[in-house]
């Protein structure tokens, strides 16, 4: 598809301004643009210009400067987004790539908070805190390696951490945001002019940018509470017939806070998992276990059990479970375990712990699960639900695969789930799609060459992916029907369109007084 870009001398003159600020190397044009302006699913307009400030001078610097041309102005972060959240709506936007803003600013053990800006990846972080014994509450999703701490905040994360606090919003003390004029506006007690200790300082101006896609503002500062890293743990995994089952031993798990994290998936997507394991792959997982156990005989344990038990388990079970649970010592782990398995046991089985193991050594890992185990493209969709409406809604979603079963697999369509409890009140059902079709500048921009020419590709069928945009639209109306909630909202989910009049009403307050003229990421939430 040929890429359209504006030629208007007003462009030039902006274009010309922008690079005077960050430099030609940080201004994106063309075909330059296209890795930054696609996301997982696709691509909508080609921006004007892609632009990656260095510092929160030339963040600001820039948003003025395309503020005051009357341009969009969109906020990218790690990229990993599905749901069109950063995706440009008209081709006079300026797409800010937030990636090089990617410094540690400060970590105050005594204070025990850290400040990060807002392109840090998690596993940078990680890496930081590490030598230190220390760590965050919630400390990243699973795409950490990519994944970064202001993108995070914008679209709320969740997985290493929230068992027990929660998603990455909970995380949250202070932000320093650019607003719509290029002000830098800060939260909780920085909004004093102190340190960004403190979170709750009158009503909470800091959760006002959670979650928001960007449409209030581009965050450029994130400061995050420090925690002292509970060395020991242990890992258990647990079968399940049906998901109702499933959901019911979570959610009595999850009220009495046993775990550090959990994720649970159904048989397709654990048998593709198992599929796109290759020899490199299962050496590098040995090798995690050795290097996360407590000691080389423990690991070399772990190793033998998991051996014997191979993937016979994995492919049987219909749902299963994964755990990973901390304490201070040994004592308090296993006792936290032992509770576990009277739970999950009571309409479960215990199966090996491979998967969790592996995460709790190696809990970042590279993108490769943006395409499927055979190359298909792949859409993810989530919903958070009551935990009266899981089994009703699993119900509806089951029927409606099968009304469209014949048709999914004459073009190949396969769909997966991932499930998680969010302390304790909200049972996330996630939803993969998976299908053939093309790479996109998304794929080659994060994958290594050489891992995506060992997989098969396919041709273009627009025929398919207009298949699956309308099997994605009714799966969005039944979690609408059955009372879900989302986390990425982007310019997908229903928002602005499904708030009560007096909630709207403040919202809209709220984005006028921020970004009056609207520049700021059109279209995220549905404003």
């Amino acid at each position: 598809m040929p890429v359209k870009t504006r030629t208007a001398p007003a462009d030039a003159g902006l274009l010309a301004r922008l690079e005077a600020i960050v430099g030609a190397g940080g201004v994106l044009t063309g075909e330059a643009a296209l890795p930054f302006a696609t996301d997982v699913y696709r691509r909508l307009e080609t921006p004007l210009a892609v632009v990656r400030p260095a510092d929160v001078d030339q963040l600001q610097a820039v948003v003025r400067e395309a503020a005051a041309e009357g341009v969009a102005i969109v906020p990218r972060g790690g990229g990993a987004s599905y749901t069109d959240g950063y995706l440009a709506t008209r081709a006079d936007t300026v797409l800010i790539d937030t990636g090089a803003l990617s410094r540690i600013v400060e970590i105050n053990q005594t204070d025990a908070y850290v400040t990060v800006e807002a392109g840090v990846t998690w596993a940078q972080l990680k890496d930081a805190l590490d030598p230190l014994g220390l760590r965050t509450p919630f400390f990243g999703p699973f795409s950490g390696l990519a994944a970064t701490i202001g993108g995070s905040m914008s679209q709320h994360a969740i997985s290493h951490g929230s068992g027990l606090y929660g998603s990455s919003a909970e995380s949250a003390v202070s932000v320093d945001v650019v607003i719509a004029d290029g002000s830098l506006l800060r939260t909780g007690s920085a909004a004093r002019g102190a340190s960004p200790f403190a979170r709750w300082y009158g009503p909470d101006l800091c959760g006002l940018f959670l979650g928001d896609c960007g449409a209030l503002g581009i965050k450029a500062r994130i400061t995050l509470p420090l925690i002292a890293k509970r060395p020991a743990f242990q890992c258990a995994s647990f079968a399940f017939e049906d998901l109702p089952s499933l959901a019911r031993a979570m959610r009595a798990a999850s009220i009495e806070s046993l775990d550090d994290e959990h994720f649970a998936i159904d048989a397709p997507l654990a048998q593709g998992q198992i599929a796109r394991q290759d020899n490199a792959a299962v050496v590098q997982m040995a090798l995690t276990v050795l290097k996360s156990s407590p000691s080389l005989v423990a690991g070399l344990r772990q190793l033998s059990k998991m051996a014997l038990a191979g993937d016979r388990a994995l492919r049987k079970a219909q749902y299963m479970v994964h755990y990973i649970l901390e304490g201070v010592d040994d004592r308090e782990a296993k006792a936290r375990l032992d509770r576990l398995r009277t739970l999950m046991t009571a309409e479960g089985v215990e199966i090996p712990n491979t998967m969790p193991t592996i995460v709790r050594g190696m809990p970042f890992a590279p993108l490769y699960n943006v395409l499927g185990p055979k190359g298909e493209r792949w859409a993810p969709l989530n919903g958070i639900l009551p935990h009266s409406h899981v089994a009703a809604f699993h119900q509806a979603l089951e029927a409606l695969y099968a009304s469209h079963a014949d048709e999914m697999t004459a073009r190949g369509v396969w769909r997966g789930g991932m499930f998680e409890v969010l302390r304790p009140s909200g049972f996330l059902y996630e939803v993969a799609l998976y299908w053939p079709g093309a790479q996109t500048a998304y794929h080659a921009g994060v994958l290594p060459a050489e891992h995506l020419a060992s997989l098969p590709q396919y041709a273009d069928d627009p025929e398919t992916t207009a298949f699956v945009g309308k099997l994605k639209a009714q799966i969005i109306a039944l979690y609408a029907q059955h009372g879900a909630v989302h986390f990425q909202l982007g310019k997908l989910y229903p928002y602005g369109e499904v708030l009560e009049a007096p909630s709207l009403d403040l919202v809209r307050a709220i984005k006028a007084a921020v970004d009056p003229k609207g520049v700021m990421n059109p279209g995220a939430l549905g404003l």
